[in-house]
């Protein structure tokens, strides 16, 4: 199989586009990034706020620590992050330089401001509406479908800028329908390292310096400590490296993550286990890089289907991506990923996700577990077959019914998963 020169230049552009450094849980800092584009609009700091947002930013935001707030959770403390010590300019790090005695501020403001939010009835999964109130002016800014996909900016009646509703992903350029199986497996293999190595060495360092925070300090649940204390060979370390990244981030590390499909917990599910097996096999530069770029690739191609949030856990797809990227490692050709891809789905895409919290580094060792078994089970021959359950003949025909389930099958569930937690 030959790649074209287009599709070639759209597999490199997908990975620029989706390798980008966060700093904290995507969905605080959307709201973040959001509020403080509004304030700089506005150019006063603001008296009141509006903020609505969609089911799925309730819920990924609720039980989530915003980074540099000295330990603050919930839409109210992200959006006064982003006004009082945002800088836009910085995207999904927009709140990363933030100052101690900002955190003051921070803290401040949310006592002598009133933030009122609001459910948002929208079509849309991801969708954050912010409105900033002055003495006798106001701003709104909205965001779509991806975390920093701004769509509109109105202020005091005037729309200052505006997408067509099929315009609202213009600034995602690539089409990531093109992404299937054998031509990511191509591509990993005949990709110029010169292309992808800032983008993948990136993704190594910060994903990798997260992890052994994780592992040195008391963070969440501490699932990753927990993982090593049961032994200490390459498939509990896998596991442990990217439960801990998770333990860290989702109690408000500062430290940034490079982000998969919109999510940090899914880039470092996707990438610190393919990581630690390269450590153990003494696996080149050159082929770790090849390794992590077919598990990007693949996590991002099932992805796709599903939707950047849905009560469909993305680790799932993460820790099935991540075990293609082990197989690779070892050799593996296009058949043994393609197996490796059904075996891991047949496995864990019951998994539901219930926002953002301490729990996701437990859900990311298992699908981590389950795309390893996946790869296992290759090795010795042993499959799911076309007809059990959700699986059919052919690994993208596999891939389309995963997404079929996340993101039509479980809205009834997203919706009651909302409604359970926001009624506790």
């Amino acid at each position: 199989m030959v790649l074209d020169f287009k599709k070639y230049q759209t597999y490199v552009q997908i990975l620029k586009e989706e390798l980008v450094p966060a700093t904290g849980c995507t969905e605080p800092i959307a709201l973040s990034y959001c509020a403080s584009k509004a304030r700089d609009i506005l150019q006063v700091k603001p008296k009141r706020c509006l903020v609505e947002v969609s089911g799925n930013i309730i819920k990924n935001v609720k039980s989530v620590v915003v980074p540099n707030t000295n330990g603050l959770k919930g839409i109210e403390a992200a959006v006064a992050a982003g006004i009082v010590a945002g800088d836009a300019n910085k995207a999904l790090e927009v709140i990363a330089n933030i100052k101690d005695e900002e955190i003051f501020k921070i803290k401040e403001y949310l006592s002598n401001h009133f933030i009122e939010v609001k459910p948002l009835e929208s079509e849309h999964i991801l969708d954050i509406k912010i409105t900033l109130y002055g003495d006798d002016e106001y701003v709104l800014v909205r965001i779509v479908d991806q975390h920093t996909n701004i769509v509109l900016i109105e202020k005091n009646n005037k729309i200052l800028f505006s997408k067509e509703d099929k315009k609202y992903n213009d600034n995602i350029v690539t089409n990531r329908h093109e992404l299937n199986i054998a031509d990511i497996y191509e591509f990993s293999k005949k990709v110029e390292i010169t292309d992808i190595k800032e983008i993948i060495k990136r993704q190594i360092d910060y994903n990798s310096a997260i992890a052994r925070e994780g592992l040195d300090k008391n963070y969440g649940a501490n699932i990753g400590s927990v993982l090593l204390k049961t032994g200490n060979d390459v498939v509990t370390r896998a596991k442990a490296l990217a439960a801990a990244g998770s333990d860290a981030r989702m109690s408000g590390c500062e430290l940034p993550v490079v982000i998969n499909s919109g999510s940090g917990n899914q880039g470092m599910t996707v990438s610190l286990p393919i990581i630690e097996y390269a450590r153990e096999l003494d696996v080149s530069d050159d082929g770790l890089y090849r390794a992590l770029v077919l598990a990007n690739l693949i996590a991002i191609h099932q992805k796709t289907g599903i939707g950047r949030l849905s009560a469909y856990c993305g680790a799932v797809s993460a820790g099935c991506a991540a075990g293609c990227g082990i197989a690779y490692l070892y050799g593996g050709d296009y058949k043994c990923i393609a197996h490796t891809i059904v075996n891991s789905l047949a496995i864990t895409s019951g998994i539901i996700c219930d926002g953002a919290k301490s729990s996701c580094a437990a859900k990311i060792a298992a699908s981590v577990d389950a795309g390893i078994l996946g790869y296992q089970m290759y090795l010795e021959g042993q499959e799911f077959k076309d007809g059990d359950g959700i699986v059919v003949k052919g690994v993208e025909n596999t891939i389309k019914n995963v997404a079929r389930l996340g993101k039509i099958g479980m809205k009834e569930t997203d919706k009651e998963i909302i409604k359970i937690m926001t009624d506790c």
